[in-house]
Formats: C-alpha cells, sequence, structure tokens
C-alpha cells in the first residue's frame, strides 16, 4: 500500500501570518456593521473614472514591466512636487504599494537580516518583513517624529540593513514628521549608511499641515533609498495602483523582481492614472476630496469626545485615515474586544496588530472616519465603549 508523502513546504510558511485588517473586512461587510476598521476610502469623494482614457485598444495588449512612459513620466513629475527629483527611469509601476514593500523584502532580507522600524508601525510592513525572516526592531514614535537618541542607539546596536518608516501621517499613529526631524533622520541614515524605505500613501490626504513634508529620501547624501508612492486613498483602490522610485543603483534590481512575480501592472489604470494627473481637474478633484474628509474627521473627533472623553487619549490627527487611541486605567482592547463588538455590529482594529510584540499593543486601538457617517459615528463609537467597558464587568 502506498503512503501519501507529507506536503512540503518552504520553511518561511511557518512564519506566514494572517493580516488580521483583511479578516475583519470581511466581517465589515456585513450588511448593517458599522466599520471603523479597514482603511477604506471614502468612494464618494472619488472623481469620475476617465473612461475614455482607459478605451484605446493598444491598452490591451501586454506592457512593459517598468510601466507605461505617460505614467512613469506624470509620476516623476507628481513626486517632483514633494520636493523628490526623480527621473521617469527612476519610477516603476507597482500593483498597489503593497507590492513595493514586496519587493523590498525580497531585495534586502534575508533570515535573521535586521530592519528598524517606527513602533507601532503598518500591520501589512511586518507580515512580509516577518515572512522573509527580518529581525525587526522599533524605535519609539512620538507626534512629530521618532525618538532620535533611540534611533541612533538602534542604528548603533542593530546595524540594519533598512530602515521602514511612514513620515506622513504614519499608519496606525498619524505621526506627521516635522522638518526637523526628516533632517535629523536623514543625517542619521546618512551617517550609518542605512537604506531607506520611505512609504507614503496617505502623503495627498494632508488636512491641516503648515510646514512642508519633504520627503526624507530628498534630504538622504549618501544612503540608497527606495520611495513607495500610492494611489489607492485618492483614485480607485479597486484599480490597485502604486509606484515606487528608487536610488538608480536599485532600479535594475526592482525592475527584475517585477518581471519575476506578475511580467506588469494593468494598462488600462495606468492610463486613467496618467491622464487624471495631467488633467485641469486635479486640483478641485483633490481639494474636494480633502474638504469631506475634514467633515468627517471632524464629526469622529466630536463622537469620540462624547463617548471616549473619560476612557482614552489621542490627538487629533492632521491628515490621514485613521485615529489612534490609548485607553486609560488598564482598560485595554484586545481580539476578545473586537469578538464582543463585531457581535454588536462594530468593527475596528486592535492595536495589538500594529506591534512586533502584541502585548505592547493591548491599551491601543485605531479607527477609519473615512466611511461612516455622523450618526454611524456616534452610535458605533458608544456600542464599542460599552464593549470596552464590558471586560471590566464581565
Amino acid at each position: 500500500m502506498e503512503h501519501a508523502q507529507p506536503l512540503q513546504l518552504a520553511s518561511r510558511t511557518a512564519r506566514l501570518k494572517s493580516s488580521l485588517v483583511r479578516d475583519i473586512l470581511a466581517a465589515a461587510a456585513r450588511p448593517g456593521m458599522i466599520s471603523f476598521a479597514g482603511g477604506l476610502p471614502a468612494a464618494d469623494l472619488m472623481p469620475a473614472l476617465p473612461v475614455a482614457a482607459t478605451a484605446k485598444p493598444e491598452l490591451y495588449q501586454y506592457g512593459t514591466s517598468e510601466g507605461e512612459p505617460a505614467y512613469r513620466t506624470a509620476v516623476a513629475a507628481w513626486v517632483g512636487e514633494t520636493g523628490l527629483k526623480v527621473s521617469p527611469d527612476q519610477v516603476l509601476a507597482l500593483a498597489g504599494s503593497q507590492q513595493g514593500l514586496d519587493f523590498a523584502a525580497k531585495l534586502l532580507i534575508d533570515e535573521g537580516t535586521p530592519l528598524l522600524c517606527e513602533g507601532p508601525t503598518y500591520v501589512a510592513a511586518l507580515q512580509v518583513f516577518q515572512l522573509f525572516g527580518a529581525d525587526v526592531a522599533c524605535v519609539p514614535l512620538g507626534a512629530e517624529g521618532p525618538d532620535l537618541v533611540a534611533f541612533e542607539h538602534l542604528l548603533e546596536t542593530k546595524r540594519p540593513r533598512a530602515a521602514y518608516l511612514i513620515p506622513c501621517f504614519q499608519n496606525p499613529g498619524g505621526a506627521c514628521y516635522s522638518p526637523e526631524a526628516r533632517v535629523a533622520v536623514a543625517a542619521l541614515l546618512d551617517r550609518y549608511n542605512v537604506l531607506l524605505i520611505e512609504d507614503e500613501p496617505y502623503r495627498s490626504v494632508a488636512l491641516d499641515v503648515a510646514h512642508p513634508m519633504t520627503p526624507i529620501c530628498a534630504l538622504l547624501q549618501r544612503a540608497p533609498w527606495i520611495y513607495l508612492g500610492s494611489f489607492s486613498k485618492i483614485l480607485w483602490p479597486g484599480w490597485r495602483l502604486g509606484f515606487l522610485a528608487a536610488h538608480p543603483a536599485l532600479m535594475q534590481h526592482l525592475v527584475r523582481l517585477k518581471q519575476a512575480a506578475d511580467l506588469h501592472t494593468q494598462r488600462p489604470g495606468q492610463a486613467a492614472v496618467a491622464h487624471w494627473l495631467g488633467s485641469d481637474a486635479r486640483t478641485a478633484d483633490l481639494e474636494r476630496l480633502l474638504q469631506g474628509y475634514r467633515l468627517r474627521r471632524d464629526a469622529m473627533q466630536l463622537a469620540l469626545q462624547r463617548h471616549f472623553g473619560d476612557i482614552a487619549d489621542w490627538t487629533m490627527p492632521c491628515g490621514g485615515l485613521f485615529f489612534w487611541l490609548r485607553l486609560r486605567d488598564g482598560l485595554e482592547a484586545t481580539r476578545a474586544t473586537l469578538d464582543r463588538a463585531i457581535a454588536r455590529g462594530v468593527a475596528f482594529m486592535p492595536g495589538e496588530a500594529f506591534f512586533v510584540d502584541p502585548a505592547e499593543g493591548r491599551q491601543y486601538l485605531r479607527l477609519n472616519y473615512s466611511r461612516a457617517t455622523p450618526e454611524e459615528m456616534m452610535r458605533g463609537l458608544e456600542l464599542l465603549a460599552d464593549c470596552i467597558h464590558a471586560r471590566e464587568t464581565a
């Protein structure tokens, strides 16, 4: 009798973790659910899709791995407006900026490779870095940037191969690095010659920012860099359009990773984004988006003051799509809290998902404000506060 051979998988699959954000989206899609969980942008605030720009027959054929020339040129100009000057040859079209994180991990991380991140940090970045075996160390993050003493200490002691940072409206914490912090971080990365992965998916959702947000990549003199961006927060996220720009020495490797991954990014979406970037409507479209988000952010601030004012601390975000709360008096927002909340029709993100050590996040929770109505915010946050209190009375 023949015996079936056991299924053999790569050893790294033992480190493969499910994304809590993606898992919660299934529950959040249930009828009647009030969701503060995912970072889903508001579809009603997005501009109309330029259908004519996507209907050209040549776009139905395979394309180049690097991306459409018009898209790369438009993105290079878009990035240049931030202060980071790049040529179209330094731009690679991506199927969402998450693909750029995957490429960075494949390019840089061997099992045990030291990597520096903010603490807390983006849950899907942790997911891919840990999959490839990175030894992740986290620097504490304040409202205007990382703790610079701790940052240099980790650079000196851990000797990381790369640092992953989100300087504009950090996910989940909402921090926006000050100009001084950006200059200081760039100087430290140059001193230790540590590659920077700078992730900027929320840069365009700037609601109340009084200072320049020059990319740290633009301030580097020596260290290599990868700059990630996305259009998914402002334009049609279902198209999954993102990009990276990179130091010239890295581009050939990143293009080869793209070839091995999916050959090329879908061409109609690239054409649509390139058309929008060059259109006269761009400024008005963005202002309409930001006005809508200011109203929703302010509505959540009001609802939080009413229902969380006596149990949590937070700073109203000046951009991005999230509030980040720290509970007081030993209260926690764990997976058990999430289960109670979902049972009552409310979804949120527990803070434990954003830390290397989940225990560090038990007092934190992330709330998205872009999707719910003001009425849903009032009702949902009242229910959520009750669920958090329920641990104390259970």
